[in-house]
């Protein structure tokens, strides 16, 4: 399991069981390297932020990461971490490698509507 303070996405079953409970989400899926802590950090940050919004982590390396490996939207992706963007349950936008918390956030402003507490 990754060290984040991020909802952990385990398997198959917790991916799709995410994107069923979940209008707006964003995976990232990757490892604790120096390409995704950064990443993490920023999702978490903007976690309070984007109350509309499900934030989640997952292992690369597991089996059940093909879930998102295997998307034709990461199929030319080299470098780590996948981020993908889903809006009920479709690939909206998907990103590989290291991003600051304004990439993210342009995204986020761009695929889903802010909600404020």
């Amino acid at each position: 399991m990754l060290r984040t303070n991020l909802t952990h996405v385990l398997s198959k079953d917790d991916h799709a069981k995410l994107l069923q409970e979940n209008e707006n989400v964003m995976i990232c899926c990757g490892r604790m390297g120096p390409m995704c802590i950064p990443v993490y950090e920023s999702m978490e940050e903007l976690e309070n932020e984007y109350t509309n919004i499900k934030f989640a982590d997952m292992e690369f390396d597991t089996q059940d990461a093909e879930v998102i490996r295997n998307l034709p939207e990461c199929s030319s992706f080299r470098g780590l971490p996948f981020v993908v963007y889903y809006k009920n349950g479709k690939v909206v936008k998907a990103t590989s490698s290291i991003q600051s918390r304004d990439q993210i956030t342009e995204i986020l402003d761009e695929n889903f509507e802010k909600v404020s507490v």
